[in-house]
């Protein structure tokens, strides 16, 4: 029996504000890779003034009409709002809770799995959800001429069902970066997670647009990041270690081409026929706001090192020190063997 041609599914694991979106154009600017950015950013947003990275308004940008209009050939209830493609659901509540638990170890993953297969519920929505994602991810890659598809949704507790999906090929970009330097973005989004452009920020609604994430003070901060880094060790632990890289966003930025050549050919892709400058190239890209802005130079933000005072610096150091530094040495590709070993191991513990 002939099997069917897997689609090639790249997916960007990471803390929110960590680069994802940047890395995610970067690597939409070679030819054979597609991206929209957060596959699960049309989860309830509110469309009015939402543009798209080409800075039409999403509903009338040309890309996501004709997306949207194949999409509804096969899922009628798909639309900019909601893609249909989130693994969360609002009822029973019992199985909303459960769904929104970040990921753990292996043995509560096990527990929660156990959970999930006696709900006849929730088997008809992952599989419901699955084929939805699959079309979309099929479609903007017909749409495109590409052949790997790139989502940075980032989420670990997202990545432990999208990799259930059998008919997509997986792997995984593990992106890291300074948790002092996200935790700054969550406590100042517009400022430092945001487009450069203030008319262009909150979605390209400009200043006066709704919030686009609370503000929180250093302490939930620095909770926010190590919580969010620690479920993603729990979701590689579960991975062959041939299925992810890890990647540094102060590498992407310091030394552009030959990270994203290591990218590339991780991908099995031909790193030459990467287009420079990135902004050249078609995007349509939802998510982090930095995709509104126009130039293609990269730069290193660490503006964290003039922003936080002391005080801030010893709160995080006190919350998140200890994993910071482990994620500010080398990646895990040039350690040693006993060192990521030892990584894992520790991921897979709960």
């Amino acid at each position: 029996m002939k099997q069917s041609i897997k689609t090639k599914y790249a997916y960007i694991l990471a803390a929110s504000h960590s680069g994802s979106t940047l890395l995610a154009m970067l690597l939409n600017s070679h030819p054979d890779v597609a991206t929209v950015g957060e596959l699960t950013s049309g989860a309830h947003r509110t469309l009015d003034g939402y543009r798209c990275s080409c800075r039409e308004l999403l509903t009338e940008c040309r890309f996501w009409r004709t997306i949207t209009a194949a999409m509804q050939q096969h899922h009628p209830a798909f639309n900019l709002s909601n893609f249909g493609i989130q693994f969360e659901v609002e009822s029973p509540r019992w199985l909303a809770r459960l769904l929104r638990i970040e990921h753990r170890g292996r043995f509560l993953e096990a527990c929660r799995d156990a959970v999930l297969a006696l709900s006849p519920s929730w088997r008809r929505h992952f599989a419901r959800t699955a084929a939805t994602c699959e079309e979309l991810a099929g479609q903007v890659l017909g749409l495109s001429g590409a052949r790997v598809l790139v989502d940075s949704s980032k989420l670990a507790h997202r990545l432990k069902f999208v990799r259930r999906i059998a008919g997509l090929d997986l792997k995984v970009i593990h992106l890291v970066r300074d948790g002092r330097a996200v935790a700054l973005t969550y406590m100042d989004t517009d400022n430092f997670a945001d487009s450069s452009d203030p008319s262009l920020r909150r979605g390209g609604r400009g200043p006066d647009g709704p919030p686009q994430q609370r503000t929180l003070h250093m302490e939930h901060a620095a909770d926010e990041w190590r919580r969010s880094v620690r479920s993603a060790e729990f979701a590689l632990a579960c991975l062959d270690r041939t299925q992810w890289m890890q990647v540094r966003y102060e590498d992407l930025c310091s030394r552009p081409d030959e990270t994203l050549a290591r990218i590339i050919a991780f991908l099995e892709l031909d790193p030459a026929k990467i287009v420079k400058p990135f902004r050249a190239v078609e995007h349509h890209v939802v998510g982090n706001g930095m995709r509104m802005d126009s130039g293609s130079e990269i730069r290193l933000d660490e503006r964290w090192k003039s922003v936080l005072d002391e005080s801030d610096l010893a709160t995080f150091e006190r919350i998140a020190g200890a994993m910071n530094r482990r994620y500010s040495a080398a990646p895990v590709e040039s350690c040693s063997h006993d060192y990521a070993a030892n990584l894992l191991g520790a991921a897979g513990r709960p």
